[in-house]
């Protein structure tokens, strides 16, 4: 059994994979081509990396985690805050099909033109990265079945709440130092919050984040 297969096999043993849809596009992406190529011999540890700019990919079961939680389909419209080095757009891509698109917001511009470079050569022509603050969202393209954050806020920020179509859900940590992973979704126009356990992500920086 390869390490990638191993590491898929844990993390449905463990309870953080579990749809065939989140398994199948974690079995497809290849992990090892959106870390440094130092780190590649760990790219199938379940363990969050270093990357560009002073960033990290997220652990593979977080990265699973979350899949599940926003409960993806087929044609999904998302919005991907904190996009890093494109790994979770490209599963994300993987589960929204030809018919969804994911839209990656990426403050580091390294980042934004490295994960570009490397969807690009995968073939993923579902999933555009944007340069700016992912604390504001992307209105032009709102409303979004669903919004996927990997860097932590004081709050939920506003406008990710407003660009979230009626019956959307997302994914947020939320707080400083103690951080909480919250699923957010909306219904009839409110907020309905769950809490989905303590989790560690950099925080994120901007204009409804943290300030530098």
């Amino acid at each position: 059994m390869d390490r990638k297969e191993a590491l898929i096999r844990n993390l449905i043993e463990e309870g953080y994979l579990k749809s065939p849809e989140v398994i199948e596009a974690m079995r497809k992406v290849p992990r090892e081509v959106f870390v440094l190529p130092f780190h590649r011999k760990h790219a199938y540890s379940d363990t969050p990396l270093p990357i560009d700019g002073g960033q990290t990919i997220s652990a593979p079961h977080m990265v699973a985690m979350m899949s599940e939680l926003l409960g993806l389909k087929k044609g999904h419209k998302v919005l991907d805050i904190g996009s890093g080095s494109g790994y979770h757009a490209a599963v994300m891509a993987e589960i929204v099909g030809h018919e969804g698109k994911v839209y990656g917001i990426e403050r580091v511009p390294e980042l934004v033109e490295s994960s570009r470079e490397v969807l690009e050569r995968l073939g993923y022509k579902n999933v555009e990265i944007i340069h700016g603050d992912g604390s504001i969202g992307l209105p032009e393209h709102a409303p979004y079945d669903r919004i996927s954050v990997t860097c932590a806020s004081p709050d939920v920020p506003a406008p990710l709440f407003e660009q979230l179509k009626e019956g959307g859900k997302m994914v947020i940590p939320v707080g400083s130092g103690e951080q909480r992973l919250l699923l957010v979704e909306k219904r009839d126009g409110r907020m309905v919050q769950s809490f989905h356990g303590y989790c560690v992500f950099v925080p994120m920086i901007g204009e409804y984040g943290f300030r530098r």
